[in-house]
């Protein structure tokens, strides 16, 4: 594979690795601040945790190394043991780790959800894979460096309507590349941004691009799709550190026209939230490789649906907050634990259509899973 074409967007390799090493160890004030970003301020950890990082840096000779190194070798557990009350993992044993697969996703927490999964494939002893990211995350350079070294594909989204068609064709033709002559996974988004409102719906555009980047090399869509072994993924959070934040903004929209405009940093912001702040338990959910014949994107795109609805893994506050706003006491006997009136009081002080629409997020996977199973709209 002719890697070449692809330098500007995918992740580090050779000597754009020690390049990079060499960037970020240079930089030891920035990795200490992603060191008390996770440790808060028990400065003991922090100092621990910017050394296994520095350590880990040095030993790095491919992406996957600094994914073992430092993604999962030291931020990953250092979040989950802070912030977390427990993380699982379902599916594993749907995995070859001889082949290459395109991970789609849903998509709820701006990075934590492909770190996950990296961590999920550690635990089961498979293998790494590449995860695509905006490039409205890119801040600078070092949050450059660090996304590419940990095997980032750069996807490019503030250009021009013809230029962002053509950036859409390479980045395609990229994971139709890397999934089927390298053997090598891939994690991506379901559709552009996350899901706020816990509505997790597949855009067909992402599979039509697929084909299109190949269609003038005379394979079917059938065949396609088959090459690059697209295996669904469910990440759920019983809690989402961002969720009122996400009220507020498509309250807004709501209220204006689907128009709104991001503060300078909100992203980043949104970021620290859903690293820092406590998110119960979490639980990936892999899926089945798509092996059957497929006619279109929307015939892929619902059966990628379909596994993500039926295995997302609902939790307690989905359950309550389903039974509150349906006036119904169906799902009581899986509330385990939890106080309604706890659950539902901390969203109190919200205005009525923030709060309906935090509390209808935590209730839309109940939906989602009813009318996949018994067909409740």
């Amino acid at each position: 594979m002719d890697f070449e074409k692809y330098n500007d967007i995918a992740p580090y390799r050779g000597a754009d690795i020690e390049a990079a090493k060499e960037r970020l160890i240079a930089k030891r004030e920035y990795l200490g601040g992603f060191a008390y970003l996770l440790a808060g301020n028990d400065i003991e950890v922090a100092t621990k945790v910017i050394s296994y990082i520095i350590n880990g840096i040095k030993e790095v000779k491919t992406y996957t190394d600094f994914q073992r190194n430092v993604t999962a070798g030291v931020f990953i557990p250092t979040i989950l043991q802070k912030t977390t009350t427990g993380f699982s993992v379902s599916g594993a044993e749907n995995i070859d780790p001889n082949k290459g697969y395109l991970f789609v996703s849903n998509h709820r927490d701006i990075i934590l959800d492909c770190m996950l999964l990296d961590y999920a494939l550690l635990l089961s002893n498979k293998p790494f894979c590449e995860m695509a990211v905006g490039d409205n995350l890119m801040a600078n350079k070092f949050i450059e460096d660090i996304f590419r070294i940990n095997g980032g594909i750069i996807v490019r989204r503030e250009l021009p309507m013809r230029e962002k068609y053509k950036e859409s064709m390479k980045l395609s033709e990229y994971f139709v590349d890397v999934v089927s002559q390298e053997n090598t996974s891939i994690w991506v988004a379901q559709k552009s941004g996350r899901s706020k409102d816990g509505i997790d719906n597949t855009q067909p555009a992402i599979i039509k691009m697929l084909y299109l980047s190949k269609k003038g090399s005379g394979v079917s869509f059938s065949e396609l799709i088959k090459s690059v072994n697209i295996v669904p993924i469910a990440i759920s959070y019983q809690y989402d550190p961002n969720d009122i934040n996400k009220g507020r903004e498509e309250t807004v929209k709501a209220q204006n026209d689907g128009k709104y405009e991001k503060k300078k940093y909100e992203d980043i912001i949104s970021m620290v939230r859903g690293l820092r702040c406590p998110k119960g338990h979490i639980h990936v959910a892999i899926g089945k490789p798509l092996d059957g014949e497929y006619e279109n994107a929307d015939e892929v795109a619902r059966e990628i649906d379909r596994q993500i609805h039926t295995n997302y893994k609902l939790f307690n506050t989905n359950y309550i907050a389903y039974d509150y706003l349906e006036n119904t006491d169906r799902f009581k006997d899986f509330y385990d634990g939890l106080n309604p009136e706890d659950f539902l009081a901390a969203y109190n002080h919200l205005s009525d259509d923030v709060r309906s629409f935090v509390l209808n997020s935590y209730a839309n996977p109940v939906r989602m899973m009813l009318k996949e199973t018994e067909g409740e709209e």
